[in-house]
């Protein structure tokens, strides 16, 4: 038997649980899905070391479970359809999307678009915030199904093993906007860029429509935020009004739009002002898709 990790047995225990419980409660939907998961993670190579892992914490059993989970809403609760990821390259990417919904629900549908739409399917490496690995449980369950805390070592290393990368420059900016605000793209940080051009990483931009209406959040409690050591405390209509129930996201369509990958050239260590050029042509690049995501989809429901 090979040594785990302290809380690995744990986390998948709890998840293979869930999977159980819903494999009873609808087996059909589950085995279907289920076949569907493990075909397109047998494509995905995988280089593990003795305990099971990958060389940044990735588990593939946590994955699977995860992954299924996953699946379950991108089918049946957020019916996502996706345009364009045949736009991925192959060998390394750096995927720059928008970021809403107060969860990271629209960062699990990229990952699981990624599995189960592109082909040959990929694992995305998302890019955590540096305070995400200090919540317990889903900051572990985020490195073991492929996350990494958002250091530049970490996206440069990646990149150079020609790993998929994916990355939100708005930061908790998008993630916690208000209500008012949504489909409005927040400023961008830089350092994608750099490690873009450090990296030799083609840019892929892609817009998720519908994330923003998932959780309308109506006020931000700064100061309590504060206090419980958050970077927001978001107010929205269900929440904290219905309790846990209250972060279930809205049933919204998701529409999931993939662009061109993007090539740049140039110094990673350009004055800012070189690299807020570069930024901004990606996200003007985005801009456009959200409002083309908007003008053409019928209903935040359907």
């Amino acid at each position: 038997m090979t040594p785990r990790q302290p809380n690995q047995g744990l986390i998948e225990e709890s998840l293979d649980a869930v999977v159980r419980t819903l494999s009873l409660t609808l087996p059909a939907v589950v085995g279907e899905l289920a076949d569907e998961v493990d075909a397109k993670l047998a494509r995905i190579p995988t280089e593990l070391n003795e305990y099971g892992f990958d060389p940044w914490g990735m588990s593939p059993e946590t994955l699977r479970s995860s992954t299924l989970l996953t699946a379950l809403l991108y089918r049946y609760w957020f019916r996502v359809e996706v345009e364009g990821i045949e736009h991925f390259p192959s060998g390394r990417m750096l995927l720059i999307a928008n970021h809403a919904g107060q969860l990271p629900f629209d960062a699990a549908m990229l990952m699981c678009a990624s599995i189960l739409e592109a082909d040959p399917p990929r694992v995305l490496r998302g890019m955590a915030e540096y305070w995400m690995p200090t919540l317990p449980f889903i900051g572990t369950i985020g490195l073991r199904i492929g996350s990494v805390v958002g250091t530049p070592k970490n996206c440069i290393d990646l990149l150079n093993r020609e790993e998929a990368v994916i990355a939100f420059p708005e930061g908790v900016r998008g993630l916690n906007k208000l209500y008012a605000q949504r489909y409005r793209l927040q400023r961008f940080g830089l350092g994608f860029m750099r490690l873009a051009l450090e990296t030799r990483a083609p840019i892929v931009p892609a817009v998720v429509i519908g994330s923003e209406d998932q959780a309308p959040a109506i006020a931000n409690l700064r100061p309590l935020a504060r206090i419980m050591g958050a970077p927001a405390f978001p107010i929205t209509l269900t929440f904290p009004l219905l309790g846990p129930l209250g972060v279930l996201p809205l049933p919204v369509k998701y529409r999931i739009l993939v662009g061109s990958p993007m090539h740049f050239g140039g110094n990673p260590r350009d004055e800012d002002s070189v690299m807020e050029a570069k930024v901004q042509e990606v996200r003007d690049e985005m801009r456009g898709m959200i409002e083309r995501g908007l003008r053409t989809r019928r209903s935040v429901f359907f």
